[in-house]
């Protein structure tokens, strides 16, 4: 299980450091979810860091709420090409924060390729790094160079870092593998307090009428929708359980041509498989209330947001065995090869069909979700800038910093 713990690091209260925040990249859920919730859970100012420069795209910054340490710089760049993305990032981030008395650089992305030091990187990623998942995108494929590419721009961010911190073990051990790491942290993110409140409001378990599974996230090939809708047709031909399934995420390309390819052939008048294309984070919520089970296909994950919230609004969960699923989830799941409907569909009724089998994966998943905190994620991450700022100005010059207090 990951619980959240103090790294017991000294903060030194008698002379604040200044922390930038590259974020001029950050463009998926994970990592938008991962900063608002970084910065909206504890004032940094009694960790030691008097004040803070937040840099990316005028979009995401409107949706950060302005405090009186935080500074936030608009980055004009962000909405030109790839390249003169990185150009900005690479050579004119490094000069204004310097100018500005930035004393550590924060990357929320471990594919920036900002070069000012100390830095302290957060790794989000792991496709680039399953080697089994990466043989699902053919060699000379946009999509398999791609992710060739970003690999290697991450293992350099990483090992040229200062400090690496994952969100799970199983991140650290995997990604690990592929050379020598700075020391590292696990950090994981955590879960908004409205997915908990969810619980009070879930309906009950229903004694007769359809039983509603959910699966939230967009497809692509290491999510396995097609197969979950084959699991779910073979249920209802076996059990003649009126079994329904909502799939709420979107998505684009094969990995969506393949789940449009198992509806048209297991539910062609679609009578228990429902679409929903991406919807903000907050609606999720809601669609927590109106299921009764969740169902998480994903053979490669970092640390998945969707499962977490399931687990905190109170789900019987049944859970893809790959990945940190099982270090997330521990025994609050029935676990299946996400690549087999039969797994899937023998880990579905087996939660369908017994009541204490049911509960007790519901109140262990709630249990288990509240050590994930955003207030335990910002104490840890300030923690650790504070840290690298304060030992990299020690081992430049000795004196500076000679008045440390320690907070637990």
């Amino acid at each position: 299980m990951i619980v959240p713990s103090s790294t017991g690091m000294a903060f030194g209260l008698a002379s604040a450091i200044v922390v930038g925040i590259d974020a001029t990249r950050n463009r998926s859920g994970g990592a938008v979810a991962h900063l608002r919730g970084l910065l909206a859970a504890i004032d940094p100012v009694p960790c030691g860091i008097s004040q803070v420069h937040l840099w990316s795209y005028d979009e995401l910054l409107q949706t950060i709420k302005s405090q009186p340490w935080l500074i936030k710089h608009p980055v004009a760049a962000s909405h030109g090409s790839i390249l003169q993305q990185l150009a900005w990032q690479y050579f004119r981030l490094p000069a204004i924060a310097k100018q500005l008395g930035v004393e550590v650089m924060f990357n929320t992305s471990a594919g920036s390729v900002c070069p000012f030091q100390p830095s302290v990187t957060l790794s989000q990623d792991m496709l680039s790094f399953e080697s089994g998942e990466m043989q699902r995108f053919p060699w000379f494929s946009r999509d398999r160079l791609r992710l060739e590419v970003l690999k290697r721009v991450q293992l350099h961010r990483l090992q040229k870092t200062s400090r690496v911190l994952f969100l799970t073990e199983y991140a650290r051990q995997v990604i690990g593998q592929f050379g020598s790491l700075p020391k590292s942290v696990v950090v994981p993110h955590g879960i908004n307090q409205c997915f908990f409140d969810v619980s009070v409001d879930r309906r009950s378990w229903p004694m007769t009428g359809p039983i509603h599974c959910l699966y939230v996230s967009n497809a692509a090939l290491y999510k396995h929708q097609w197969h979950v809708v084959a699991a779910i047709s073979q249920l209802r031909s076996k059990t003649g359980l009126d079994l329904r399934l909502r799939l709420v995420g979107g998505g684009e390309g094969s990995a969506m041509e393949r789940l449009t390819l198992a509806v048209n052939e297991h539910d062609p008048a679609g009578n228990f498989v429902e679409i929903e294309q991406f919807i903000p984070n907050i609606a999720i919520a809601k669609e927590l209330t109106q299921a009764d089970l969740f169902i998480y296909a994903s053979s490669c994950e970092n640390l998945p947001v969707t499962l977490l919230e399931a687990m905190a609004a109170g789900l019987p969960i049944a859970s893809s065995n790959r990945g940190p699923m099982p270090e997330v989830l521990g025994d609050a799941a029935t676990f299946f090869d996400p690549e087999s409907p039969i797994a899937i569909a023998s880990a579905v009724i087996s939660i369908v069909n017994d009541q204490a089998l049911r509960e007790r994966i519901r109140m262990d998943a709630q249990h288990r979700a509240r050590a994930f905190t955003w207030e335990h994620c910002a104490k840890l991450t300030w923690q650790v800038l504070f840290d690298t700022a304060t030992n990299t100005a020690n081992s430049n010059n000795p004196s500076r910093h000679q008045n440390k207090g320690t907070i637990s």
